[in-house]
């Protein structure tokens, strides 16, 4: 197995066996996993920058890892092993090594299978000491990778690690691992905790930038919010229905951003992430996403402007809503719950299949909808909304291409990126989804803006498409089709006075 292989196990360990909480990472009697000739236990991967003063604040401009009650238990057969009189009679090692280092840990005797500890064979050629990590030097600093000893003494069943702290004067993607080189110790357990701070604050660095992006949304949904309520507020005798939806999709906007905001900034100070908190966030943006499409879906139906209601569509469109909403809100979960390390785990990739095939079939039925309401709208040749409904369509044709374009670049991205080097720009990967959503949601309010003609884009009696047809068809199923002629034909000869009372039934059923 080669090296890059090689730290990929370290880096995919890294994801499934350590507990952690915030970027205080929490190791509560976590067994250490067989990896080639090593035993090893992952414990955590973030990119940190490089410290910038001394000072002794939060924020003090200090970037560092430090370990606190760390102690390891091996097994009772291995302590029965030594003598008590004895000293270092089990060795483990604290490797902490920076991604671009990450070939400087291991080596191979005779370009054979690679080593993560040193071999009696590699310990001839290359002069490492046997039962130790193999550790070659950095060519930028000679003290990198940082490497630190623990002993047990004699046969105690466990030792502990010193509250060590290890500053950080270079910025990179840090990994740490716990190894041990000796087959005895196979079964020991580690429980403490490390803590990583940035100069900053306890944000990993993949996540700290969006803090300050969190704002920047808070901002722009405030001023999006200001003109619309204003405009909701002056003309609110005029306000349809869609007009209400649209209100609620920008306020759950506005309260998502800010959740995140608060959450960001609590984590940033604290170095804690309580999990009630991030689930009620994230709950807050699975609800507002799946508002929005289910908007976008109304609206392409022609919901409030070809069409009163969605008539048999509702139950599907609730269902589908539904749906989603618990395939959001689950990867959403897993991808910040409770999460801090600089790399998602491989749960995520299972949950976004759902995910995105829900989005692409809203796409679809999205588009197919919206053709069908084009059609209709200009064989009734009704230029104000056709006028509008083109706009709209264009808008989302921009907005699809953009999303395909984006996830092309994100799966380039990430393939390119396994060890996530390029960590301090990986937060745009995140952002992009909330500035597209967002200016799409600016384009519907431009559209659909309150004003006192508001209601020329209502739905009214003389604008009739297929799908008000349809409703029909089904409303006055079981007349004869004789019945159905003389309806139409009293309404052609203009008989106004005359009321009909299966008319009337089917009006009141429309309403």
């Amino acid at each position: 197995m080669d090296s890059a292989y090689l730290i990929s196990i370290f880096l995919l360990l890294s994801t499934t066996l350590t507990t952690i909480n915030a970027s205080i990472h929490i190791y509560q009697n976590q067994l250490f996993n067989e990896v080639g000739n090593a035993y090893l236990l992952p414990g955590g991967s973030e990119g940190l920058a490089a410290s910038r003063s001394s000072d002794n604040s939060v924020s003090d401009g200090r970037s560092f890892i430090r370990f606190e009650n760390i102690t390891f238990w091996r097994t009772q057969a291995a302590a029965d092993e030594q003598s008590d009189k004895e000293h270092g009679t089990g060795l483990i090692q604290a490797v902490i090594f920076e991604a671009a280092d990450r070939n400087n840990i291991g080596g191979s005797a005779y370009g054979g299978q690679r080593s993560i500890c040193c071999t009696p064979d590699l310990a001839k050629l290359e002069g490492c000491k046997q039962g130790e990590v193999i550790r070659i030097p950095s060519s930028t600093d000679s003290k990198w990778p940082m490497v630190l000893n623990i002993y047990f003494g004699g046969n105690d069943l466990s030792t502990s690690m010193g509250n060590a702290k290890v500053p950080i004067m270079k910025t990179g993607m840090y990994n740490l691992f716990f190894i041990a080189c000796d087959p005895k110790l196979k079964g020991t357990t580690m429980s403490g905790k490390t803590v990583w701070k940035n100069p900053d604050g306890y944000l990993p660095g993949r996540m700290a930038p969006l803090k300050k992006f969190y704002v920047y949304m808070m901002i722009a949904y405030l001023l999006l919010s200001a003109i619309w309520f204003s405009q909701y507020v002056r003309f609110w005798k005029d306000i349809l229905l869609l007009q209400h939806c649209i209100t609620a999709v920008i306020g759950l906007g506005l309260f998502e951003m800010i959740l995140w905001y608060f959450d960001y900034s609590n984590f940033n100070s604290t170095g804690m992430r309580p999990v009630v908190i991030t689930t009620w966030v994230v709950t807050v943006g699975a609800i507002r996403k799946t508002l929005s499409r289910l908007l976008i879906l109304s609206v392409s139906m022609g919901y409030g402007v070809v069409r009163p209601t969605l008539g048999g569509l509702t139950s599907k469109v609730l269902l589908l809503g539904a749906t989603y909403f618990l395939a959001a809100e689950l990867l959403d979960i897993t991808e910040y719950v409770g999460t801090i390390n600089d790399i998602s785990g491989r749960a995520r990739l299972f949950l976004v299949l759902p995910d995105a095939f829900l989005d692409a079939f809203l796409i679809l039925w999205i588009f197919t909808s919206l053709s069908k309401t084009l059609e209709q709208l200009q064989v009734k040749r009704i230029s104000a909304k056709l006028d509008l409904y083109r706009k709209f369509s264009n808008a989302l044709a921009v907005a699809v291409i953009a999303s395909v374009a984006w996830i092309t670049f994100e799966v380039y991205f990430k393939a390119t990126d396994p060890f996530n080097e390029r960590w301090q720009s990986a937060w745009i990967i995140t952002a992009f989804w909330d500035i597209l959503s967002f200016a799409l949601l600016c384009v519907i309010c431009y559209l659909w803006a309150p004003s006192q003609s508001s209601q020329r884009y209502a739905y009214s009696e003389d604008v009739k498409d297929e799908f008000d047809d349809e409703e029909a068809q089904s409303l006055t199923r079981g007349q004869s089709d004789g019945d159905v002629n003389l309806v139409k034909q009293e309404r052609n000869n203009g008989n106004a006075g005359v009321s009909d009372p299966e008319d009337d039934s089917e009006e009141d059923k429309r309403e």
